[in-house]
């Protein structure tokens, strides 16, 4: 059998209209935010220590190291969270430390 064969078909469109072009939207990250530690002359560093178990999960060596950064440096980084988690674990920090009367400081900032 001998014939000519259609062009048009789901194999071979014959038409420019029938070719669709998808563009997946680009989904950013929501922006991170450091959530830091200060350091004052006043607050002990083992609360320091325990703040950091408590709130940030870290082991007592983990937070020990962080402490001696703080006392050392100013500041240290505790972890990076998205804006809602940071903003609560400053806010948890911050309430913990005046509840205890300690002038403690936990600050949040943007990643860059």
């Amino acid at each position: 059998m001998t014939g000519s064969r259609d062009r048009s078909g789901p194999d071979q469109p014959n038409d420019d209209s029938s070719i669709l072009t998808k563009t997946k939207p680009k989904t950013q990250r929501p922006p991170l935010y450091k959530v830091l530690i200060l350091n004052d002359d006043y607050t002990p560093m083992e609360f320091v220590v325990h703040v950091l178990e408590r709130f940030f999960g870290l082991t007592h060596a983990q937070a020990f190291e962080i402490m001696l950064t703080v006392h050392k440096k100013g500041l240290a980084v505790v972890g990076v969270f998205s804006h809602e988690v940071a903003e609560t674990k400053v806010a948890q920090v911050m309430d913990f430390a005046r509840r205890h009367q300690h002038p403690l400081q936990c600050t949040m900032e943007k990643e860059e």
